[in-house]
């Protein structure tokens, strides 16, 4: 059969299908012809015969075919893909405010309105979709608050009409007959099939019950590598109390407020199912319609949507690290990108250990106190809290402290401002800029090359490479190499992923 993947030969599918590669989940799917449903490459089920395969790039693509889901690997548990991520730059921000829910629920926008903030017009938005997708933005959106609420419904005990607004819809019949129609099946069939796996033997995690809130768990998958130790240990180290903590070494834990919704998370990773098991705590069930983007946000502070193999290919061409990359480096990010400004504004010119306790003392003078399922959390202090607070609490120069008021004053007057108007407050210089993107939004392309520590790394690696010849020019006239013109090329060279080689320095440093 033909290949609709535009990246990936059939012959590549085909052998990442039989060996089950777990690097490959998400990247394409499967469509079964004979059976009319379509697979992740690690599907237990028996691997069908080629001829009767069909490969796609994405599980919009093989739905739009026709095809329905698989019950047994679950396409909709799939991490995200990003193949076009920095080569199809409309396309991928069209897909960040579709996936954050723009078209959905009560508040969605329409086409025309989403085309005009993209600056592009709404025909040549629909021509996007149609090429890479097969459909058209609306029926994608829908689509995936439909596997949204599919994941829901195989892992949690929410009730369907819970499920329906949780995944953006107005109504439960409007769900009912979307879900039908799309996957084949209706929302009760689906949960009576989940009821009586979970009977045999094969079922998950339900939703627990609780004296107060909701309490569900869902399983978010990966692609490995993912070196989790490391990942953790940048986490221990800038931890603030009872804002986060660790959960026996293997697991990561943090409480949340995003919009009126309030909670906290637990993951646990769970390796060799290249996994995480995340419980979800939320104050109330009124915070369930926010539940699709907290778990998007979760992702995303996890990194677990990124395609490492690919990252590091790009890497390990790059002039510093060929010998020295470590595997599995992901980008760790904050809950928001304010908060991650904040660390930023803090972390200026002292040590990691000085920024950390600044940040705990910041937070537990400024942050909510709450409980929560009763679990007493603080949460990260609000941009209004910040502009009013008089910061007497922080032994740090004035200058800094008016430079967090100034950034909680922007913030709260401008919500939906761009991070890069943060220039025009004073104190806020290009290192906090990008390093407030790098981990409140998980920005990739950020190389931090006015980091000291990145910089001397950087140096450092350079002189190896160019050391085994003594009589190399270039060695010799290293202590006048142009760092400017070296980190220019290092950029070009790791773009589109600058922030996991600005991760790999520190790391390495």
């Amino acid at each position: 059969m033909s290949n609709v993947l535009p990246k990936l030969s059939n012959e590549s599918c085909r052998k990442a299908r039989l060996s089950r590669d777990p690097r490959f989940d998400g990247k394409f799917f499967i469509g079964v012809l004979t059976t009319g449903i379509f697979c992740r490459p690690i599907c237990p089920a028996i691997a069908p015969k080629e001829e009767n395969v069909r490969y796609f790039d994405s599980a919009v693509s093989a739905s739009s075919a026709g095809l329905r889901p698989c019950l047994r690997c679950r396409p909709d548990s799939a991490p995200n893909s990003s193949a076009w991520k920095g080569t199809r730059t409309t396309l991928e921000r069209a897909l960040t405010l579709i996936e954050g829910g723009v078209l959905s629920g009560n508040d969605g926008i329409d086409i025309e309105a989403l085309s005009d903030r993209l600056g592009i017009s709404s025909r040549y938005l629909r021509q996007l979709f149609s090429d890479n997708f097969g459909t058209s933005p609306k029926k994608y959106a829908q689509f995936r608050d439909l596997m949204f609420a599919k994941q829901l419904l195989h892992q949690t005990n929410l009730t369907v009409t819970q499920i329906a607004f949780a995944a953006g819809f107005n109504s439960v019949r409007r769900f009912n007959e979307s879900f039908k129609q799309t996957l084949k099946l209706t929302p009760t069939a689906l949960r009576k099939t989940t009821q009586k796996s979970a009977k045999s033997g094969k079922g998950t995690d339900k939703m627990a019950q609780i004296t107060d809130g909701v309490m569900l768990t869902l399983f978010f998958a990966y692609r490995p590598p993912l070196n989790w130790t490391r990942q953790m240990a940048f986490y221990r180290l800038r931890m603030v109390d009872k804002m986060e903590w660790e959960l026996d070494g293997e697991g990561y834990g943090r409480c949340f407020q995003f919009g009126e919704a309030r909670g906290y998370f637990e993951a646990s990773h769970q390796a060799e199912k290249n996994r995480f098991k995340v419980n979800i705590y939320l104050a109330s069930s009124d915070h369930l319609a926010s539940l699709k983007d907290i778990t998007m946000q979760i992702r995303r502070l996890l990194d677990l949507d990124a395609d490492m193999d690919k990252i590091e290919t790009v890497l390990a061409s790059t002039a510093i690290m060929t010998k020295d990359m470590i595997k599995g480096l992901r980008l760790p990010g904050t809950w928001s990108v304010f908060e991650a400004g904040c660390r930023a504004v803090l972390g200026q010119q002292v040590s990691i250990i000085q920024a950390t306790a600044l940040l705990n003392t910041l937070v537990k003078a400024y942050g909510d106190n709450v409980t929560i399922s009763a679990k007493q959390v603080v949460l990260f202090p609000t941009p209004e809290a910040i502009a009013a607070a008089s910061l007497d609490e922080l032994k740090m120069p004035g200058a800094r402290k008016a430079a967090l008021n100034a950034l909680g004053l922007f913030v709260s007057e401008n919500p939906d401002g761009a991070v890069d108007e943060w220039l025009s407050i004073k104190g806020i210089g290009p290192w906090t800029l990008a390093y407030a993107k790098m981990r409140g939004l998980s920005d990739p392309d950020i190389l931090l090359c006015s980091d000291l520590v990145v910089k001397k790394k950087v140096l450092s690696l350079y002189q190896q490479g160019v050391e085994p010849d003594i009589h190399n020019k270039q060695a010799n006239t290293l202590s006048r190499v142009d760092y400017s013109e070296l980190t220019d090329r290092l950029t070009e060279q790791a773009s589109p992923w600058g922030s996991y080689l600005t991760f790999q320095l520190w790391n390495l440093a």
